[in-house]
């Protein structure tokens, strides 16, 4: 089972990594609007949901990862 826990997340953390932000966005729209829709069970709700938290999460890494970029750009602009 073990094997199975770390092999997913490097599978999914590929997947995230070829969506851009906007992508990323677009995906989970798609994800939120799937969930509204009332004949949703409570299994694909959850299932959503966890995809959802994902691609939030993927956001937030990938809006991290560019913020931290502007600011080594920005310091290194005062110096010179």
């Amino acid at each position: 089972m073990k094997e199975e826990e770390t092999m997913s997340p490097k599978i999914e953390s590929e997947k995230e990594r070829e969506l851009t932000i906007e992508e990323t966005f677009a995906r989970l729209e798609e994800v939120l609007r799937q969930m509204e829709e009332s004949d949703c069970s409570l299994e694909d709700s959850f299932r959503h949901y966890e995809e959802g938290m994902k691609l939030v999460k993927a956001c937030h890494d990938k809006i991290d990862r560019v913020e931290k970029r502007i600011q080594v750009l920005g310091g290194e602009g005062e110096e010179v």
